[in-house]
């Protein structure tokens, strides 16, 4: 299954500008693929090192973070409720994310149910791995 941003936004809360997915795919019941090309006119390219613009690490967490939980609803996990994170371990930064890279994603569910998602993830750009991490989600209702 895949799913492309018009998708996605029927999946998550998520809006410009604070989504981050352009694209999904689930490749089995642990494993999900999704893609995000960073255009370099987001909103924090203009103040998170302006002369040498990169991606925050934390947006690269959420990034993660937001495709995992399209793809355990593809999945058929979980279909109801937002996921809120809980908690996030084991962050490693290992390249530079900037402008015109796209970001490949390999997220593998490490216990998945309809209330809690236990996930880890890989981001690369041009096959080198640029981010590891793992987070648990709590799967919700918002609440105004």
């Amino acid at each position: 299954m895949t799913a492309g941003r018009a998708e996605i936004e029927g999946f998550l809360p998520h809006r410009d500008p604070f989504l981050f997915v352009d694209e999904v795919r689930v490749i089995d019941a642990h494993h999900i693929e999704a893609t995000r090309a960073w255009k370099g006119d987001e909103f924090f390219f203009a103040g998170h090192f302006p002369h040498y613009p990169v991606v925050p690490g934390v947006i690269l967490v959420e990034t993660l973070a937001q495709a995992g939980g399209v793809g355990v609803k593809l999945q058929g996990i979980t279909a109801a409720g937002t996921f809120f994170l809980a908690s996030v371990g084991n962050v490693k930064f290992r390249r530079q994310v900037r402008p015109g890279d796209v970001f490949e994603m390999k997220i593998h569910n490490l216990r998945a149910s309809a209330r809690l998602i236990k996930q880890k993830g890989l981001g690369y750009v041009d096959g080198e791995l640029a981010i590891e991490a793992d987070w648990l989600c709590i799967v919700g209702e918002e609440t105004a």
